[in-house]
């Protein structure tokens, strides 16, 4: 492992968390909040790390084995110095709450420990949101953005950080791929603040709940969540935006160059919105009460769909009273998730595809040994390297999930907490059956 540039790429990571947390000191600042120091010692011990990244090694290659290295360490080492903020600002009992607290909020899982959130400074607040976007792209998509990379490394990092079943660069450079991602990703966010704040949101309250919409986190500035604010205008936004963020941005660059008709015809695409679509259709049925009618049946339904299929966690009502049938739905959408290439988590729409197509492939060959088949994703044949990967995250998956009940189920909880719990964690999205309204 070429050490030296592994340790080259994290300082200049940690040099990026720096620059990342000053929008939060300015928050501070407008409001006049004397907690706000508590982000200094972080900025200042981030930047001193930051200085190993000032001079380049001889030796600049890297392979996938250092790419994956450096995605792992800069998670570890990004969560453990943007929890320092919090554990300084007095608002959190020990530190470990903290640190679950900014992880939380850096893989856009959204589970909060917190049981009043409105009593944090708005500094505070604004960078547990914050942490949201920046885990949504991921912080080294941004270093990509910002930084001069070769392309052989550029493409080991982006591959090691973007969730999908493939990777590809959307121009010949790399750099220049990382800079139209986040130019979307950041694109879509100020429409979606812009659209909060004309349906009558307040802008800090917009700005960090646009945060968490697009990172597909849930972290909000009320203790109720969105329900907070009872306004189908802000309900139908914010679940609009969300399935926005839950597709894949690559479609948005080819609507930017004039192939749209390309974006609309995705497989992908197609499969996504006819998923949500069925499911919110399924769960008005399902859960109609003529006490609240059609409309607000049809809003919880449309809002709690897009939030749990893209992992978001917003909720705007308890879920775990709906009927079996509709929280099954849901159970099955916090698997499936988004579409690769998205900030949402889960599975990947794309995934769920490929092992679909792939265990219809293998019912024909047993039913037709003879025939030739071929599993097509988007049109095109899917190698047989690819379906091999899919099946092994898909295994991987299943035994995190596995593992992750059985741990919990040495406490105290019953069985269904325990899988909901982890399988909401799994897959960043936040609440599960003890915690339906957690994600805050």
């Amino acid at each position: 492992m070429n050490r030296r540039m592994v340790v080259f790429l994290l300082s200049r990571i940690l040099f990026a968390e720096a620059i990342l947390m000053l929008p939060s000191v300015l928050v501070g600042i407008i409001y006049r909040e004397a907690i706000t120091w508590c982000f200094l010692p972080a900025i200042g011990v981030l930047l001193l790390l930051g200085l190993f990244g000032l001079k380049k090694p001889r030796n600049t290659t890297i392979y996938a084995r250092e790419g994956f290295f450096v995605v792992a360490a800069s998670w570890v080492l990004m969560s453990l110095f943007g929890a320092i903020p919090f554990w300084l600002s007095g608002g959190f009992d020990t530190f470990w709450d903290c640190l679950f607290e900014i992880v939380s909020g850096f893989t856009t899982t959204g589970a909060s420990i917190l049981e009043t959130v409105e009593q944090l400074p708005h500094c505070v607040l604004f960078w547990r949101s914050f942490s949201h976007w920046i885990g949504g792209m991921g912080v080294l998509v941004f270093v990509l953005a910002v930084m001069p990379m070769s392309e052989e490394r550029s493409m080991h990092l982006m591959r090691a950080e973007v969730p999908g079943p493939v990777v590809g660069k959307l121009v010949p450079r790399m750099r220049d791929t990382a800079k139209i991602l986040y130019s979307v990703y950041a694109a879509l966010t100020m429409l979606l603040i812009i659209l909060l704040v004309a349906g009558g949101m307040p802008l800090f309250d917009s700005i960090c709940h646009a945060f968490g919409a697009a990172g597909t986190g849930g972290f909000s500035v009320k203790n109720a969540g969105i329900k907070a604010y009872d306004s189908t205008y802000i309900h139908v936004v914010l679940s609009t935006f969300m399935l926005l963020f839950g597709v894949n941005f690559s479609l948005y660059h080819l609507i930017l160059i004039g192939k749209w008709k390309n974006a609309v015809q995705s497989e992908e695409l197609h499969v996504y919105g006819g998923i949500v679509a069925a499911a919110v259709a399924l769960i008005t049925i399902n859960t109609f009460s003529a006490v609240k009618g059609f409309g607000l049946t049809l809003r919880d339904a449309y809002f709690q769909v897009s939030s749990i299929i893209t992992t978001t966690g917003y909720a705007t009502v308890n879920f775990d009273q709906w009927p079996g049938f509709s929280k099954m739905t849901l159970l099955l959408l916090m698997v499936f998730g988004a579409c690769a290439g998205s900030t949402g988590g889960g599975l990947k729409i794309s995934r769920v595809v490929i092992l679909f197509k792939t265990a219809r492939q293998e019912v024909r060959r047993l039913l037709h040994p003879r025939a030739v088949t071929v599993v097509r994703m988007e049109g095109k044949p899917v190698g047989s390297d690819l379906i091999r990967a899919t099946l092994a995250f898909f295994l991987l998956y299943i035994a995190c999930l596995a593992t992750g009940v059985f741990l919990l189920s040495l406490g105290e909880q019953d069985f269904l907490t325990n899988f909901t719990a982890t399988l909401a964690c799994l897959s960043n999205i936040g609440p599960g059956r003890s915690s339906c309204c957690s994600a805050r």
